[in-house]
């Protein structure tokens, strides 16, 4: 008694839509765990906060995008939190560098650093009230380039 090709065809077919289903529904709950978190709340409200990175990117409207999950300067642990999230708002596009870490004490997160760096290569730290800060930050990154930067910025 064998399994007819049909039934093969129709099983693997059905496997197929099924995992498929099954990895969708995990990307979309993984991306709304992301959005959702205190860390990525953070960082999004301190962009909206600095009237500069706003005017730059031409926000409002700004437009959150999810963050890349296979991008290597993505990394969440329990205690640290360092993303890269893309934006863009009439004018042009970006990321949103940030680095956040969970006080143990209160188990909430706390935003360490946040810069919006631009299509066009400006560069805008939102933490910094000062502009020497922000022009230092552009500097750097001028210098050593936006990977090194990165890893300057997040101890990486």
């Amino acid at each position: 008694m064998g399994v007819s090709t049909s039934q093969l065809q129709q099983l693997t077919i059905f496997t197929t839509v099924l995992t498929g289903a099954g990895v969708s529904t995990m990307y979309y709950l993984l991306q709304k765990k992301f959005s959702e978190s205190d860390y990525h709340r953070l960082a999004v409200e301190e962009l909206e906060a600095c009237p500069a990175a706003m005017e730059s990117l031409g926000a409002p409207p700004l437009k959150v995008y999810n963050i890349h999950l296979t991008d290597r300067k993505n990394c969440v642990d329990q205690h640290t939190a360092q993303i890269k999230i893309p934006v863009t708002g009439s004018k042009t596009g970006g990321y949103l560098y940030t680095s956040s870490s969970r006080d143990p004490a209160t188990n909430r997160w706390s935003l360490k650093q946040a810069v919006l760096q631009l299509r066009e290569g400006q560069v805008i730290d939102l933490l910094s009230s000062h502009q020497a800060a922000a022009a230092q930050t552009q500097a750097m990154e001028h210098m050593c380039g936006t990977d090194q930067l990165y890893e300057l910025m997040c101890g990486r």
